[in-house]
Parts: structure tokens; C-alpha cells; sequence
């Protein structure tokens, strides 16, 4: 596979209104601040989004946008799959808000939940001290709750995925309200 194109903060900026730009984050993730214009299709949704993000790339140039890039990076290789080109913004919303460039943050939108990275190190560092004080206090085979976790962020640094964020990403405060995924390509047809 090749690496999706990957452009710049500065250069998205100046093209940012001629770009159909969507952010693959959570909904809650989403929530906490995005490009402005951005649309939000969460990356367990693109594929049944394949027919809307197909015709936004006929007519005009796609972005796929996550929090740190890793995402969007998959999304576009997915897309490349089916035939669909588009890029990645290089660094992703955090190298777009370190740039000095704003994030669009809705009101009354959905409820800003935190971004994926965040849950993954609260839920393994919680199974991992559990683990410890089960295996101290209730039998030392509760320990290997603790290897798991920690075998299991190995794995997920070598081959650039995470289970734990599938899992979490599954949680109602992450998951996209059915309404919301249907204005979104609503939006996207119209453009």
C-alpha cells in the first residue's frame, strides 16, 4: 500500500473552501472542535458512506482529517480501495490547533466526550492498576490482566491500531445518533 498524500496545515488553510474535508474522529471527539466545514463520518462508518464520498471527490478534492493522522490515514487507504482518492492533514486537528489555526466548536451540538487517545490511556491504565491490586489483595494470577494490557499496547504501537479504541468507540457517547450520520451525508450530497 501506498502512503496517502498528506498536506500541510498552512496549505490546507488557503484551500480549505475548495476542499470537502471530513473528520473520521468520534462524534464526541468531533464535537470538541474540527475544521470548519468539516463533516463528521466516525472511520467504523465510511464504508456505507462510499457512495456520498464518492461524488464529493468527482467533484472536487477529498481531506480526510482525525486527531493525530493515524486515522485518517487508514480511512484514505480504505478509500483508495474503492477507488475514491483523497489526502490526510498532515498532524491532524492537533497539528491544525498547534498552527494557530481555529477549530470550529458547535454549540448546543452533542456532548464533547474526550478524544479517543485519552479513553484508550484512562481504560488501560485503570485495568492496569486493577490487575495489580487484584493479583496483591485477591490471588497473583489477577496479574495477568496487567501483562494482557500491556502486551496488548505493544501490539497496538507496532501495528498502528488499537483494539481498545474499537471497543471504546462502540460506547454510546462515541457512536454517531443515526440522525446525525444522515444529515451528514445530506450535507455531503449537497456540496
Amino acid at each position: 500500500m501506498t502512503t496517502p498524500t498528506a498536506l500541510g496545515t498552512d496549505e490546507t488553510r488557503t484551500r480549505l473552501h475548495e476542499l470537502t474535508v471530513i473528520d473520521v474522529r468520534t462524534p464526541g471527539e468531533f464535537a470538541g472542535g474540527h475544521l470548519p466545514g468539516a463533516l463528521n463520518i466516525p472511520l467504523d462508518r465510511l464504508e456505507s458512506a462510499l457512495p456520498e464520498i464518492r461524488a464529493a471527490a468527482e467533484r472536487g478534492e477529498v481531506l480526510v482529517v482525525c486527531a493525530s493522522g493515524a486515522r485518517s490515514e487508514n480511512a484514505c487507504r480504505t478509500l483508495a480501495e474503492h477507488g475514491v482518492a483523497a489526502a490526510t492533514l498532515a498532524g491532524g486537528t492537533g497539528a491544525w490547533a498547534a498552527g494557530g489555526h481555529d477549530l470550529h466548536r458547535p454549540e448546543g451540538g452533542p456532548r464533547v466526550s474526550w478524544a479517543m487517545e485519552r479513553q484508550v490511556r484512562l481504560t488501560a491504565g485503570s485495568v492496569v492498576l486493577l490487575g495489580l491490586l487484584l493479583g496483591l489483595l485477591v490471588h497473583p494470577a489477577f496479574q495477568l490482566l496487567s501483562a494482557g494490557i500491556a502486551a496488548g499496547l505493544v501490539l497496538s504501537a507496532v501495528t498502528d491500531t488499537c483494539g481498545m479504541a474499537v471497543v471504546l468507540g462502540k460506547l454510546p457517547h462515541n457512536r454517531p445518533r443515526p440522525a446525525d450520520l444522515e444529515a451528514t451525508l445530506a450535507a455531503l450530497r449537497g456540496r
